[in-house]
């Protein structure tokens, strides 16, 4: 019996254990003999400002794409004019490469080690073909225009151009989200990052929207005559070029100061790791309790906008506050800092209750008044204006409040899987997308909304039918928005724990660095970089 139990336990150290080298279970007489540098590297913002806005300018070119994404079926359907049949054919093998693709490139990224850094190549060589593949994808209307919803050759360019996009897409997404994870161990510089990012990329993504609703409506009404077609392509290939050039820009320019594993653990084993981080761990069942959960897969926003408040002039008015105040959300940064005392857990919890508060609001009074045009426009931009003035702080504090949850995986595994760390998480959005496409297709059912109708002021003319469009904009996400902040409230990687763990992080990673062979003075070169870059600073 004795001997069974050794033998699982033994299965058990090799699969799930952590190194015996991480931070949490070093012997501390190693470790404290960097404590200086370690306490410095925590406290000394590094970053110079071209390290701060190469990031934003990626982020502004991203937005964008994403923004173009949430049109991506009204381009296939309403632009391109592929029957839907075969565009959600085309999306659910998209979807299935999409559960193959992440995971290979997931390990790869984490067992890579180069003289230019672990994330800085993939950006270099991938940001251009996954924005080229975007521009092109949305350019494909110019050529086939109003050819049969089943022309073979239309539908083969989409599914040849998605599988490149996606291709690009993950090789790119996953060092270019995890990059300022490796810029900087200082809390300030991160946070300095997301302020500017969270700016330019949402003038990015506001910019698409202030363009493609005022003019899909001119066009509904005859108005004008300016092909939604021509608007894609240009909009996707401004943002193709903004973007290949300004993350090549940013992975030349931004260096990667952080010290790693010379030799990753194995991908059997890394792939477990999820287990030894608690809070990774609670975050990851919080989402996978509601991954099925949907929103009935339209899109509510353009329906709202044209049919309820009745097109771009009171639209434009509804948003208004939330547009003003998203932008000046960005100064309040400081005194949410403040507020909380750099405690982002609390920050977290409560900036998503605010959320849930402002949703809750334009559902409960929103809904009654629907008939009233003017009376939805001023309960949205009210609501929507409140919510806004959180945006800033809430983006900035999720952003380093999910580093920190990844730092601590290193800390206590001595190991940085960021990519297949994600694997799990991804996958669990793939394993209940069944669950996900028949709510959505209930849902859709549910509303009553008849897509065939041009998208014209009350054009259903049902106030049960708004009602529930209405809802489905702004009410379906309270649930899995409630259940994901739980987690938080166990999270206590706070205060002095958490500077702790930061600086025997970067002990850690002094020890690396003054083991490494023909290495012997990179501990003083890293000294005299921080004391440089902290006084440029």
């Amino acid at each position: 019996m004795s001997e069974n139990k050794n033998g699982v336990q033994k299965i058990v150290n090799k699969v799930v254990k952590a190194e015996d080298n991480s931070a949490a279970t070093i012997d501390k007489r190693q470790l404290n003999k960097f404590n200086n540098i370690a306490t410095k590297m925590f406290h000394t913002p590094v970053l110079r400002p071209k390290e701060i806005m190469f990031p934003a300018i990626g982020e502004f070119a991203a937005e964008v794409v994403k923004a173009l994404e949430q049109y991506r079926t009204l381009y296939f359907v309403n632009v391109l004019k592929i029957d839907m049949v075969y565009v959600t054919l085309i999306l659910t093998l998209i979807g299935i490469y999409d559960v193959l693709n992440n995971p290979l490139m997931g390990a790869a990224y984490d067992r890579t080690r180069t003289r230019w850094g672990k994330a800085r190549p993939y950006i270099i060589f991938t940001a251009f073909p996954y924005f080229m593949s975007t521009a092109l994808l949305y350019s494909g209307a110019l050529f086939f225009g109003d050819t049969a919803g089943n022309d073979p050759k239309k539908i083969i360019f989409v599914f040849v151009a998605l599988f490149i996009q996606e291709t690009f897409s993950t090789i790119y997404s996953i060092p270019r989200n995890n990059l300022v994870s490796l810029q900087t161990a200082n809390p300030k510089d991160r946070i300095n990052v997301g302020l500017v990012q969270n700016y330019l990329g949402f003038t990015g993504s506001q910019m698409v929207f202030l363009i493609f609703i005022p003019l899909m409506e001119l066009n509904n009404k005859g108005y004008i005559n300016l092909p939604m077609s021509t608007v894609f392509s240009v909009m996707a290939c401004a943002a193709g070029i903004i973007g290949a050039l300004g993350n090549i820009a940013m992975a030349i320019n931004c260096k990667e100061r952080i010290l790693l594993q010379p030799k990753p653990a194995p991908i059997t084993k890394t792939l477990f790791y999820i287990f030894k981080n608690k809070y990774a761990l609670r975050n990851f069942i919080a989402s996978f309790s509601v991954s099925w959960w949907a929103d009935g897969g339209y899109k509510w926003d353009v329906v709202t906008q044209q049919e309820i408040f009745g097109g771009s002039i009171p639209s434009f008015i509804a948003y208004l506050p939330n547009n003003i105040f998203n932008y000046l959300s960005v100064t309040f940064i400081p005194k949410f800092q403040k507020l909380f005392k750099n405690n982002n857990r609390n920050a977290v919890i409560w900036l998503r209750l605010w959320d849930l508060f402002c949703c809750l609001g334009m559902v409960a009074i929103g809904c009654p008044l629907i008939e009233n045009k003017w009376a939805a426009v001023g309960v949205y931009a009210l609501f929507y204006g409140i919510n806004a003035i959180n945006n800033g702080p809430s983006k900035v504090f999720e952003a380093e409040l999910e580093r920190e949850i990844k730092d601590y995986t290193e800390y206590v595994t001595g190991e940085r899987p960021d990519g297949t760390f994600d694997i799990l998480t991804d996958l669990i959005k793939k394993v209940t997308s069944p669950l996900n496409a028949l709510l959505t297709v209930q849902l859709f059912k549910w509303s009553g909304y008849d897509p065939t109708i041009t998208m014209k002021p009350w054009s259903q003319g049902s106030k049960l039918v708004y009602q529930k469009v209405f809802f489905l904009f702004n009410g379906i996400t309270l649930l899995p928005t409630f259940i994901k902040i739980i987690p938080y409230f166990f999270y206590d990687l706070v205060g002095e724990k958490r500077e702790k763990m930061y600086i025997a992080l970067n002990e850690r990673r002094a020890l690396i660095a003054s083991q490494e062979e023909d290495e012997t003075n990179e501990i003083d070169e890293l000294v005299e970089m921080l004391a440089n870059e902290g006084a440029d600073n």
